[in-house]
């Protein structure tokens, strides 16, 4: 219970969120929730609408209509102190020197001199740029540039984290680094959403996934519980079997091959037994796996519905 009254509610919630620039619909009634402790991935296309999104719930952008929420109630000014955004693109001035610009974002979050400080010196050291405090941003890598814009969405400890493709440049030790943060960070009860295009990473580390499609959110839920409303894989090793084999099979499609191994894809309702007695009828089966689609696949199949109602 809040000081208010209020059922305290710590989610960040996109309550039907749309937005217009002229004849193009950037958001069209997207509705997700991030919840405490969890991590959020939110994956589209380019132009799909995430990053809009984002820059409405910091205020950088006005929507035409619906609501941001934080802990029930609407986002304002001062909810908004306690985001820790991070940028697609590099929000850093670049002559300023790395320390002094993180102890002044510090400063205008409300930290004092000795917390900012601080706060500086915790950060840099945890993400590996603590020997570029003197440097201008400017002269950093773009790996390093990423670990300070990293630094400077959590140096005034934010109680929310808003991230537009965190990992984008960095090599695989930062990668893991920045991962152990972003966990770190929802353990504490901080809810975490972060777009990425590394669909591979994006499984591996959120609870839950929202994939958005023309500024339309068409999927939100576990990986798990997308890929059960997914379509079904099958690896099968015919090796006396030819190329084409499962070709006249009823609501199956050939997705591709893994060595000797070829992958079919199949409608719902598609028999595997009958793709398993067709395969037999070739010789030995090595192999017979039923496989649920990954978060990859799932997005390419997003991707291919967007481009064929496009073409339609």
């Amino acid at each position: 219970m809040g000081q208010d009254g209020r059922v305290s509610d710590r989610r960040l919630v996109f309550d039907s969120l749309s937005k217009r620039y002229g004849d193009v619909v950037a958001l069209r009634e997207a509705t997700f929730d991030v919840r405490a402790g969890e991590l959020f991935g939110f994956v589209g296309s380019n132009g799909a609408g995430k990053t809009t999104a984002m820059r409405i719930a910091l205020g950088v952008l006005a929507a035409d209509s619906g609501v941001v929420w934080w802990d029930g109630a609407p986002i304002t000014l001062e909810t908004r102190r306690q985001v820790g955004y991070m940028p697609e693109e590099r929000g850093l001035y670049p002559k300023m020197r790395v320390g002094e610009q993180l102890v002044y974002l510090a400063r205008l979050h409300g930290l004092g001199p000795r917390k900012a400080q601080r706060a500086m010196e915790e950060w840099t050291e945890r993400l590996g740029v603590a020997g570029r405090r003197g440097d201008e941003v400017q002269k950093l890598s773009l790996g390093n540039q990423q670990r300070v814009q990293l630094a400077a969405a959590l140096v005034h400890d934010p109680t929310i984290l808003v991230l537009d493709e965190p990992f984008s440049g960095l090599d695989p030790v930062a990668v893991d680094v920045m991962s152990g943060v972003l966990r770190e960070k929802a353990a504490e009860g901080i809810p975490v959403v972060f777009s990425s295009h590394q669909l591979d990473l994006v499984e591996r580390l959120c609870h839950r996934v929202g994939i958005i499609r023309s500024g339309q959110m068409v999927a939100v839920g576990t990986v798990n519980e997308l890929r059960a409303g997914g379509t079904v894989h099958l690896v099968v090793d015919a090796p006396n079997a030819g190329p084409d084999w499962a070709d006249a099979l009823p609501g199956v499609h050939l997705r591709g091959w893994e060595g000797s191994k070829v992958v079919l894809e199949l409608d719902h309702g598609a028999d595997d037994q009958l793709v398993l007695q067709t395969a037999l009828s070739t010789g030995p089966v090595r192999e017979f796996t039923r496989r649920q689609a990954t978060l990859t696949e799932l997005f390419r199949n997003v991707v291919s519905a967007e481009h064929e109602e496009s073409a339609a």
